[in-house]
């Protein structure tokens, strides 16, 4: 059955180890000032999670699978942290395989200006340069080798990728050129750093065969859980923020009818280590953009 667990992901004891084909998640961004302010004590204690997790994830993690994470440098007060390539060696060290890294390019225009770029139009001199970010790294690991010849054919005919949709949309660049989700008041996802669901849809397709699990640790709102469920996987969600509970369930349609008259069955599972962050959170951002 399909899960979302609300609890700490660092302690992933309801997953038997190698049960997971797939891992696709955005880990939280080190105390971004719109999203996360003052979630972490320090930046030591965000490269402890990601160090518990990637052992965790390398003890679930099917033999020769991937685990896809959307991480990006942070800046902080003037301050810019090494994101990207402190989880890259924290994963490496854990064991896996890096295998690629994808760039998504955000369209100029849709993003959170930082108003970086506008030092040098004030001050248009050398060593005033700070750019304006587009974006964002999904970085790609594999757990060892993966043996192709034990997945059945039929397996594979069903799980065939849309070349002509590959071929259109360029899937086979490093870059990936996607639209960010929007901070529109009306959706659902509203206060929430939901990554577009194109993101997972073709990581989805790319690294797994219909039937199997997809994992995603720091679920949110549910994205990749919906899109795996959509693409005939079965799929595990982990979150510590229980105010995304209703969320999540919305998104997800749990024990809802489909047109079809089908329900959305997931078994959900509340730990005592879940917690309330959601509101902390958007206080927090409410009084940095109120002083902006």
């Amino acid at each position: 059955m399909n899960k979302v667990i609300f609890g700490n992901c660092q302690n992933m004891s309801e997953l038997a180890d190698r049960s997971v084909q797939l891992v696709v998640t955005s880990p939280p961004y080190f105390n971004a000032p719109f999203d996360y302010p003052g979630l972490f004590e320090s930046y030591g204690q965000f490269k402890d999670l990601m160090r518990n997790v990637s052992k965790e994830l390398k003890r679930v993690v099917a033999e020769g699978r991937i685990v896809a994470l959307v991480v990006d440098d942070t800046l902080i007060n003037g301050e810019k942290y090494p994101v990207v390539a402190d989880v890259t060696k924290i994963f490496v060290e854990t064991g896996f395989k890096y295998r690629e890294r994808i760039t998504w390019v955000k369209p100029e225009g849709y993003i959170r200006i930082s108003r970086r770029s506008g030092v040098l139009l004030q001050h248009p001199y050398p060593m005033y340069y700070y750019p304006d970010n587009i974006q964002e790294s999904i970085l790609i690991f594999q757990n060892g080798v993966f043996d192709y010849r034990q997945i059945p054919e039929d397996t594979k005919r069903e799980s065939e990728i849309d070349l002509v949709r590959y071929q259109k949309e360029k899937w086979y660049l490093s870059t990936w050129n996607i639209t960010n989700v929007l901070p529109n008041n009306g959706r659902l996802e509203k206060g929430i750093a939901a990554f577009p669901s194109e993101i997972p849809f073709r990581l989805i397709n790319l690294f797994s065969y219909k039937g199997e699990t997809v994992l995603d640790p720091f679920a949110g709102s549910g994205t990749t859980l919906k899109i795996a469920i959509e693409l005939g996987r079965k799929c595990i969600g982990y979150e510590i923020d229980l105010e995304l509970l209703d969320v999540i369930k919305k998104k997800l349609r749990v024990d809802q009818q489909s047109f079809f008259g089908e329900k959305s069955h997931f078994e959900i599972i509340i730990r005592e280590d879940a917690k309330h962050l959601r509101t902390q959170l958007q206080t927090k951002v409410a009084a940095n953009q109120g002083q902006a």
